[in-house]
């Protein structure tokens, strides 16, 4: 079907939009909503959401659910009510071969188009095969003289479901997006696409969903190409909003006023941290977050993020002394949270320690000190984090980063109880880069430091023994961070990495103490991923296996 006019242009709002998984009444409420702003203030003539934009994505398992095809069904009846303004949008499609995701196009109570998606990712955090039926051929309709071709997502970033439409007589593609960040993303998008506009000759329309959905963070960056791949519109990361592009029917140039900065590496990490916190608070409806402040970098930084991300009057920060709590590191939490303005207390845990050892004294009567007393401290904080967050409804922090996580130099049921942690997938060299970072807009913005210079500069320490330091037990972070990643997120073999210049001895360590941890992190909170390979959806490693190191 198609929609004639005299049009010289056609004005598109990319709708970037943050929606939440399984809400289809509230996304479907959004997404009219948009439609008539973008009709009646922006004067466009199409609106685009994103992939699955009515169930959010990715629904997973949601999408197996009885109901789901009437709630669609009665979704999509709602959005043919609006008049006056095309929708291009993402639902999941029950057809007589199965589910698909799919994309339509509606316009004043009528269906102009149906695409359901070609390639189905099954990698990385992706499991599209799991649910979805790969789709077939090409989709094109015409709005206002121009013949429109549709992609979704994966097809993209490969040249048949484009080509396909080409041959098919389009002259401008629409590829809806889910696309997940991490470190890099954005800049990979605008190649790919680039190459696709430029080896069919076609501008092309990317619209990206916005918004952290559990471990996942969508980073929008929705964009506009013209045939020559020349970047036309570039969106903002990490923010919701509506982006107009008006393309020439006859020359297909696309103009647009919108020209966002692509932050550089460590803004993108610190915004898209930001970002995931905030839509897992608020999503998931906690009033506020709690965390332990010990002084260290690490519950510096996510006490910042949290501040950030949050607001300082929905922020507790407490710090729970023991003996081998030094006074400088009272004195640096104490001081950061003045500095930030939230709430903070201080909460000793030297009794409680104390009444654990005296109960356990019989029972470890002729058995030396070791682990299991450090152990206590750590427990004893986690008692008192979970307590408080049961009592106040508030969201417990846990601050670990990855290298920690890596090789199990955290505790179960102490510093790793919580519901959220922020800096799971951020190396221990990358905390102290994203401290000097957020310091330096604080200073460019006339403020003081964030993170207060004395803890960015101590040796990093657990602080559960006398004069405990972390690289007692583990590598240098610079040499450890580096084995870390290539061993999880390129696979390399403890081969490969010593034959890159690295200690046999101290590689042959760090691997086993990955593989000896898998049974931490599988109880560990879910945190955001920005890595290429986080540990979780794209990491599943069996906990109990006979794979010997080296291989």
């Amino acid at each position: 079907m198609s929609l004639q006019s005299p049009h010289t242009s056609i004005r598109f709002a990319l709708a970037q939009l943050d929606f939440l998984v399984g809400d289809i009444p509230g996304n479907t409420a959004l997404m009219m909503a948009q439609a008539v702003h973008a009709r009646d203030e922006l004067k466009a003539d199409a609106i685009i959401f994103p992939e699955l934009s009515l169930t959010g994505y990715p629904p997973e398992d949601l999408l197996l659910r009885p109901s789901l095809e009437r709630r669609v069904q009665a979704a999509v009846e709602q959005l043919k009510t609006i008049q006056g303004i095309t929708l291009v949008f993402g639902l999941p499609e029950q057809r007589e071969n199965g589910l698909h995701n799919a994309a339509w196009v509606i316009r004043d109570g009528q269906c102009l188009a149906r695409y359901a998606k070609h390639q189905l990712p099954n990698h990385e955090v992706f499991d599209e095969l799991r649910y979805f039926v790969a789709g077939t051929g090409a989709t094109v309709f015409e709005l206002h003289g121009m013949r429109i071709g549709l992609t979704i997502c994966e097809d993209i970033w490969h040249s048949g479901p484009a080509r396909a439409a080409k041959e098919a007589g389009a002259e401008l593609l629409i590829n809806i997006n889910a696309s997940p960040f991490h470190v890099g993303k954005a800049a990979e998008r605008l190649g790919v696409v680039g190459e696709r506009a430029c080896e069919l000759d076609l501008p092309i329309l990317y619209c990206n969903v916005v918004g952290g959905q559990d471990e996942l963070v969508f980073d929008g960056g929705s964009f506009a190409l013209q045939a020559s791949g020349e970047v036309a519109m570039q969106a903002p990361l990490f923010s919701a909003g509506l982006h107009v592009v008006d393309v020439d029917v006859a020359t297909r140039h696309i103009s647009s006023s919108t020209q966002a900065r692509l932050p550089d590496r460590h803004e993108s990490i610190y915004q898209a941290l930001v970002l995931a916190l905030r839509d897992y608070v608020t999503k998931s409806g906690f009033k506020g977050v709690l965390l332990g402040l010990s002084g260290g970098i690490d519950s510096a930084l996510t006490l910042a993020i949290a501040c950030d991300a949050l607001g300082a009057s929905r922020v507790r920060a407490v710090m729970m002394p023991y003996h081998y709590t030094a006074d400088i590191s009272r004195n640096d939490a104490a001081e950061q949270a003045t500095r930030l303005g939230v709430h903070y207390s201080s909460l000793p845990i030297v009794a409680m320690v104390e009444a654990f050892t005296n109960t356990l004294s019989e029972t470890f009567a002729g058995l030396g000190a070791d682990k299991t007393e450090e152990n206590l401290q750590a427990r004893s904080r986690g008692v008192l984090l979970m307590a408080i967050s049961n009592k106040l409804g508030y969201l417990v922090l846990p601050t670990g980063n990855k290298s920690e996580m890596s090789v199990g130099y955290a505790t179960l049921y102490g510093d790793m109880a919580g519901g959220f942690a922020v800096l799971k997938d951020v190396p221990k060299v990358e905390v102290f880069e994203l401290c000097r970072w957020r310091n330096a807009q604080a200073r460019a913005a006339g403020e003081a430091d964030i993170v207060p210079q004395r803890v960015i500069d101590r040796p990093p320490s657990a602080e559960l023994a006398p004069d405990q330091k972390d690289e007692d037990s583990l590598p240098p972070y610079p040499a450890l961070d580096e084995i870390l990643r290539r061993y999880i997120e390129c696979d390399e073999s403890a081969h490969d990495i010593i034959a890159a210049g690295f200690d046999a001895e101290q590689v042959n360590h760090v691997l086993r103490l990955v593989d000896i941890s898998e049974h931490k992190r599988r109880q560990s909170a879910v945190g955001p991923r920005i890595s290429r390979r986080g540990f979780g959806k794209d990491r599943r490693y069996p906990i109990v296996n006979g794979w010997k190191i080296g291989d």
